[in-house]
Order: C-alpha cells, then sequence, then structure tokens
C-alpha cells in the first residue's frame, strides 16, 4: 500500500486506524496505534516518539540496568520512530486498519540507533550494497497451535493444553484441513496483508505446522516474518485459540524451527548459482556462515529455550556441517541454477530474524572477503558425526560471543556489549526460577 492509497482509502471511511511498530530484543511488534486521519497529517512525515527503554526492558518490560544505551542515570529520554513506507501494509487479520513498520533514529542525531535490530540489519545490507550484492533470503516458520485461547492457556499455566491434532501430521492433508479454520485464516489474512504466501503444511510433531510466505530481499523478509508473527498471533486471539513460535514448547517432541535461506545477486544472476562466473563466492561465503557461527550463536538461538531444541534425531542439527540435501546437517545445500541457497537449519521459530539475517550476512560477507573455505562436505548421519558441536546453553554461547574479537569485528562494539548484556541478563532470570522440573524431581525426594 503507498501512501497515496493509504489516504484513499481513508477518505473513503474504509480505513481508520494505523499502528505503527519497531521491533524489541526479542523479535516483537511495539508501537502506537494513531487515528488514520492524524497519521496521515503527522505521523507519516514527523514519525513518532517512544521510551528508549524499549531496547533494555525484559521481557515482562521491566527495564534492566546496566545498558550503556539508555539506563536510570540518563533519565530514560525518548528515541524517533521513522515510518519506512515501503513496509505500509493493510493488516489484513483484522479491521479498518493498516500497519508500518518503523526505524529507530536518535532523537538529535537522527541518525539510526545501531543496536536497534531492524538497524543491526541495515548495516550489514548496507555492506552488501558496497560489495556489489543483494540478497534473496526466506525464514521459514514453524509453530504449535492448540485450541486454548492465549487466556486459558495461561489461567492453565500452560499446562495440558489441547493440542490441534492427536497424532504427527507431518505432510497429512486430513490432519491439515482440522486447523483450516485457523490456518486457512492465516494464510488469507497474510495475503490481504501483502505478505505472498506459498503454502501450508502439517509438521513433525503433534499440533506443529509450517507456514511459508515468499522469498525477498533479506530486509523485507525480515519485516514479513515479524508482521506474520504479529498477525497470527492477533488472529489466533479473534478465533479463541493459540499458536506458540517457542523453539522447543513439549520436552517429548521436535521443536520449532526457522531456517534461514540465503542466495547472493549481481544483475539479476545468482552467483550462487552451480554454472555461476565465480564459483568461489558460494563456497566462500558457506565457509564464512559456517565459521563464525559459533561466535554468533545467541542471534540464531536467543532465548534458554533455544538450545533445548538440539537434540539427536530431533531434526534440528547438534553439529556445525554441511550438506547437499541432508537434513541432519546446519547447513544444507538446497536447489538448482537460479534458485541454489543455502538453508541454515539452526534458528528456531523464536529468532528475532533481523538479527539472524544479520548474523548470517556479516558471516558470509567476511568469508568472501578472507576467502573462508568451508569444511569438506560431510555425507551420512551428521548427528553421529564428528564435526563441531554446537553450544547447548544460552549461557556457554554468549559468553562466546562476548569474547569474541570477529563479532566485535563484524557487529561492532556497541552491538555486541549491548546483546550480551541482554543474553546475559536472559540467563540470570532463568536461574532465578522455579520449574516444574525441581518441583517434581525435589519436592518430596530431597
Amino acid at each position: 500500500m503507498t501512501p497515496d492509497e493509504l489516504q484513499a482509502s481513508v477518505a473513503a471511511d474504509e480505513i481508520d486506524t494505523v499502528v505503527v511498530g519497531f521491533t524489541d530484543h526479542y523479535g516483537r511488534l511495539l508501537g502506537k496505534r494513531f487515528d488514520a486521519g492524524f497519521f496521515l497529517e503527522s505521523g507519516l512525515t514527523d514519525g513518532t516518539h517512544a521510551c528508549d527503554y524499549l531496547l533494555t526492558v525484559d521481557m515482562d518490560m521491566e527495564p534492566v540496568e546496566g545498558y550503556e544505551f539508555s539506563n536510570w542515570d540518563g533519565g530514560y529520554g525518548d528515541f524517533h520512530l521513522v515510518p519506512d513506507t515501503a513496509t505500509l501494509r493493510r493488516a489484513g487479520w483484522t479491521d479498518r486498519t493498516a500497519l508500518v513498520l518503523c526505524d529507530v533514529e536518535a532523537n538529535t542525531t537522527h541518525e539510526l540507533v545501531p543496536v536497534a535490530p531492524r538497524s543491526i540489519l541495515r548495516a550489514q545490507i548496507a555492506k552488501l550494497d558496497a560489495a556489489g550484492y543483494t540478497s534473496a533470503a526466506a525464514s521459514e516458520l514453524e509453530f504449535f497451535l492448540y485450541r486454548d485461547s492465549y487466556r486459558q492457556a495461561h489461567d492453565k499455566n500452560f499446562h495440558e493444553l489441547d493440542a490441534a491434532g492427536w497424532y504427527v501430521e507431518d505432510y497429512h492433508l486430513v490432519q491439515g484441513a482440522r486447523v483450516e479454520d485457523y490456518v486457512g485464516a492465516a494464510r488469507r489474512a497474510l495475503s490481504a496483508s501483502e505478505i505472498p504466501v506459498e503454502n501450508s503444511k502439517g509438521e513433525a510433531a503433534i499440533g506443529q505446522h509450517e507456514l511459508n510466505v515468499r522469498y525477498a530481499p533479506a530486509l523485507t523478509m525480515a519485516d514479513r516474518h515479524v508482521v506474520m508473527k504479529q498477525g497470527m498471533k492477533e488472529l489466533a486471539d479473534q478465533l479463541g485459540v493459540s499458536v506458540s513460535f517457542m523453539a522447543k514448547p513439549h520436552a517429548d517432541q521436535p521443536g520449532s524451527s526457522c531456517h534461514l535461506h540465503l542466495s547472493l545477486w549481481q544483475d539479476g544472476i545468482n552467483v550462487f548459482a552451480e554454472d555461476a562466473a565465480n564459483p568461489d563466492i558460494f563456497r566462500w561465503f558457506l565457509g564464512g556462515w559456517m565459521h563464525h557461527t559459533p561466535d554468533l550463536m545467541p542471534f540464531y538461538a536467543p532465548t534458554i529455550n533455544s538450545y533445548k531444541r538440539y537434540q539427536t534425531q530431533s531434526w534440528a542439527p547438534t553439529r556445525i556441517a554441511w550438506s547437499h540435501d541432508n537434513r541432519t546437517t546446519s547447513f544444507r545445500i538446497v536447489g538448482s541454477g537460479q534458485s541454489r541457497r543455502i538453508e541454515c537449519r539452526l534458528p528456531g521459530a523464536d529468532a528475532n530474524p533481523y538479527l539472524a539475517f544479520a548474523a548470517a550476512i556479516a558471516s558470509g560477507l567476511d568469508g568472501i572477503d578472507q576467502k573462508i573455505e568451508p569444511p569438506t562436505e560431510l555425507v551420512g548421519d551428521a548427528y553421529a558425526s564428528d564435526a563441531a558441536e554446537i553450544e547447548t546453553t544460552l549461557r556457554a554461547a554468549n559468553e562466546r560471543f562476548r569474547a569474541s574479537a570477529d563479532a566485535r569485528r563484524l557487529l561492532g562494539d556497541p552491538v555486541v556489549d549491548h546483546y550480551a548484556h541482554h543474553f546475559a541478563m536472559e540467563s540470570a532470570a532463568y536461574d532465578r526460577a522455579v520449574t516444574d522440573w525441581e518441583r517434581s524431581r525435589y519436592f518430596e525426594q530431597i
């Protein structure tokens, strides 16, 4: 939707609300709802302001001390939310509403706030542009669907939820048909929101599904990803069901992934294609992506729960390896010719797409610059191989991230320091929690 089309829709009394949003550390959309007329009069050109504490709060919206970016000593001022009109669209899951995503700028300098997730991806895309490349990217989102509403799930303490299915439904069309009341509605809502849908399917766990949207340049794809999650949650709320994008909601079932697909292009040609003029580009990009993955792991797996997905023979990888069309490896080469691309199977559905794509692009570009060779292709079962293992906790991954000279060189000290503190606070919050596992194990027997 263009601003002129929004103006016409407002004049025709078809739209009366514009949602103005940006993403926080967790990839959640935060922002304001504008009267559409006032947005056209002021918000479209002037943007709006929000408290800068929003890039320092935890998931419960409590300000966390220790950030240099914003803190109590600085008084928690504002930053500037600047609408990116390229993201303006109808919110197809609700009535009379449009939505626009914003870049986050400093109030005084009007420069991008470097630690905002969209700014981090923009910085890497600028490097991609400078190197003469564009990207084609996609993120495959899996989710669990429950017949409980979000409020009911909360009131049940998220226990014994009514899964929307009762057997593993991977590719099952009958079981898929049973959830068309929600998943079909989600496909239609996303299509109406200018997010081109490809397909949906049952996945490898009970009540688990996948909904795929068309690939796009990395920034556009990340934008589609966060709008998709927002729209799907709001739609679920309206229909009295719930969807979860946790990486691992259930210990006894596979987790939900967010496989990243990425290729580089020049002059309308995929430079990853088998017959590309310089096949080294593909190899070095893959080598750099793999080489830097251990140091940038929290950008792919950002929560405590992320690491519980990495289990042997669970369809989630446990080792850093690559192969052609092999689902046991963390990097899979798929497609051929102009569709040839690298699929990274590390991120879960809880990943912030701006951070994940930024890490991927930064790593791959450095691979090209430094001519980093990938390891030998793994043939066979990566779970049983001697390839390097993935870190198994957020704490260990974050300690490596914080100490990494390469992470600081690729992303900058402010970004590494800011997010290392965020991930450390997430780990500390978990350390303070008393879990159901502990009560079940120790209440009587200890």
